[in-house]
């Protein structure tokens, strides 16, 4: 396509902006005298056309408004073109007023300005604009653009229609609109017809879809997945729209159009916290935060951030994140002091010189290992970090007058199966043991898998994907609670200020999820066919894994709070003095390297503990 590709000379464009020019005021002469030009007054109009072409021409070089290539023309090219078309008619007034002065006549009549003002600008533009269109057509014609369906046709859905054309006119064509407001079936904007939300299904079966565009501000979770499980049984892609606050500038481009990924589809209504009660117990202080650069700790962090806090303190034995995550810090720029201390809990000197120097009113212990075959395999380090470190922490806590310690657990506490859930509920039994000992209040946060978490499965099938498979789960029966990281956190804020010590506080995780089915959905949104594109493999369950995940064991029960989504679990209570023997003999065990001598001790002190696909099952015999 060498015409497509080769750009118009600057030169032709000037001369065709000069005829312009001409046209326009032999135009206007010819609507003056009604189409029949007196002959005195021929001569007069060569000489305006000639006296217009030249100031035109110095104001065209001026603005430079022939160096843009025409194909590409925008907004500023027609702003310039409109200034220099006014620069010229206001010199026309100014001779005007010299010829009246020295011979008191107008060269450039009034009504001949005024036409060939508005006839050079509109051809001037519109020829422009038409050139445009018509290598757009050339380079796109109308025959290759994919269908889009617009989901919402308020305002937000009025300006993604817009967005498309703007941005993307060449490559997709709005073919309809869906709208739930009776009052718009049935009608059209810009020339698209507004569905009710039941015609969806016909226009996804009878037509070639590329894309559905959600274009709803605050739609509910539940509508969402209902119209994204309709489309992704078309194989139809969904864009969603961002609110408009995100809009860069105030306007939508056709690239912050994003596609649906897997973490909409299971959001949930969106968590309302008490921000006033947190904001008092939050402002003027100075927090302490383990594991801060980790997946849950930098989310606590970031939403402590935009509180007016006395000094936040950031805890973590990664070099790398932690650094990461100053970065990101320094970019947000509050008034926040804050600071970086790479070290491990475990080192209880190192921990002191933290309190010591900092004397931290609230800590949130985030510092944890999570990897369940991991840690099955290394029950020497979850016993050094999981309950050794939390109990570093937890000890100097008491020593230095903390006022609150949050301790961040997970539902694999709950009648563990491997040695991390073991080791993360004899912490949580060792910290609520504390709470009775002075006025530390010793708080405990339950819950589940966290989308997008390191070690989440869901980033992990985003790889799988991009590298085209296989997708491996471990069984296909195997169930998991999913809550987005934010929300998890804000409902660890709410919690560590409605305690008073002692609480085990469990959150609401909706309903489980069966990972097999978010593979098959994770597929689909990426536009594959399963069993065609990429395929799924089961791998057997690993060791300590457990097929289904619970928030609470048999003899367990639980209280309500204010908030819907945050219980209490009522558990059985240690002795300190008990606890604290027993935390000693995994110490000496931890040290002599003993890892079956050590899982013996951990289910000595949890008699629920029962191992699975593990090589400890057999010290349950």
């Amino acid at each position: 396509m060498y015409i497509i590709d080769k750009n118009t000379p600057r030169w032709i464009i000037f001369i065709l902006d000069a005829l312009i020019v001409a046209f326009g005021v032999v135009l206007a002469f010819m609507l003056r005298f009604n189409f029949q030009i007196p002959e005195d007054n021929q001569r007069p109009l060569l000489l305006l056309v000639g006296i217009a072409v030249v100031v035109r021409s110095l104001f065209f070089l001026f603005f430079s408004i022939h160096s843009g290539i025409v194909r590409y023309t925008s907004t500023k090219d027609v702003v310039k073109i409109f200034f220099a078309i006014i620069s010229g008619s206001l010199t026309f007034i100014l001779i005007n007023g010299v010829t009246f002065i020295t011979r008191e006549y107008f060269l450039f009549p009034i009504s001949i300005i005024s036409i060939e003002f508005f006839v050079a600008l509109v051809g001037m533009i519109s020829y422009r604009v038409l050139v445009k269109i018509a290598f757009m057509e050339l380079d796109s014609p109308s025959r290759k653009k994919r269908n889009v369906v617009i989901y919402g046709a308020g305002n937000n859905g009025v300006v993604t229609k817009r967005t498309l054309d703007r941005d993307a006119g060449s490559q997709y064509r709005v073919l309809a609109m869906i709208d739930e407001n009776k009052q718009r079936i049935g009608k059209k904007i810009e020339g698209v017809p507004i569905h009710e939300p039941d015609k969806l299904n016909s226009i996804l079966q009878n037509n070639d879809i590329a894309h559905v565009i959600l274009a709803i501000p605050d739609i509910k979770p539940e509508k969402k997945q209902q119209i994204i499980d309709r489309c992704l049984q078309y194989n139809v892609k969904v864009l969603s729209v961002p609110p408009a606050t995100k809009w860069i500038n105030g306007e939508l481009s056709f690239k912050q159009i994003k596609k649906i990924n897997i973490e909409d589809l299971l959001e949930r209504d969106v968590i309302r916290l008490d921000e006033n009660n947190v904001r008092n117990e939050l402002d003027d202080k100075t927090i302490l935060v383990t594991g801060a650069a980790g997946s849950i700790g930098s989310e606590i962090v970031r939403q402590l951030f935009q509180f007016n806090l006395k000094q936040l303190i950031l805890i973590d034995n990664a070099e790398t994140p932690l650094h990461n995550l100053s970065l990101e810090l320094h970019e947000i720029a509050r008034e926040v002091p804050y600071a970086m201390i790479l070290g491990d809990i475990r080192n209880k000197e190192i921990m002191r010189t933290v309190f010591e120097k900092y004397q931290p009113e609230i800590i949130y212990h985030a510092a944890a290992y999570k990897h369940v075959p991991l840690m099955e395999e290394n029950p020497k380090e979850a016993v050094y970090t999981n309950i050794l470190g939390s109990k570093v922490i937890a000890d100097l806590s008491l020593e230095y007058k903390t006022k609150r310690f949050i301790m961040i657990s997970t539902d694999k506490a709950v009648r563990p199966t491997s040695v991390m859930g073991a080791s993360k509920r004899i912490a949580e039994i060792y910290t609520q043991s504390l709470n009775a000992l002075n006025s530390t209040r010793f708080i405990t946060t339950r819950f589940g898998n966290v989308l997008g978490s390191n070690g989440s499965v869901i980033p992990l099938f985003e790889k799988q994907i991009r590298k085209g498979g296989p997708l491996t789960i471990t069984h296909p029966e195997i169930t998991r609670y999913f809550m987005t990281i934010p929300e998890a956190c804000q409902l660890v804020l709410e919690a560590s200020i409605m305690g008073h010590g002692g609480e085990i506080y469990i959150f609401d995780m909706g309903q489980s999820v069966r990972i097999v089915d978010l593979a098959k959905k994770m597929v689909k949104l990426s536009g594959l066919e399963l069993g065609k594109d990429i395929q799924i493999t089961y791998t057997g369950l690993r060791p300590g894994e457990k097929l289904y995940e619970e928030l609470l064991s048999d003899k367990e029960n639980t209280l309500s709070t204010h908030h819907p989504q945050i219980m209490i679990a009522k558990v059985q209570e240690y002795d300190f003095e008990t606890i604290s023997k027993e935390y000693e003999r995994l110490a000496q065990l931890a040290k002599a390297g003993k890892n079956e001598a050590i899982v013996k001790e951990m289910k000595a002190i949890l008699p629920e503990y029962r191992s699975h696909n593990s090589i400890y099952e057999a010290l349950d015999i």
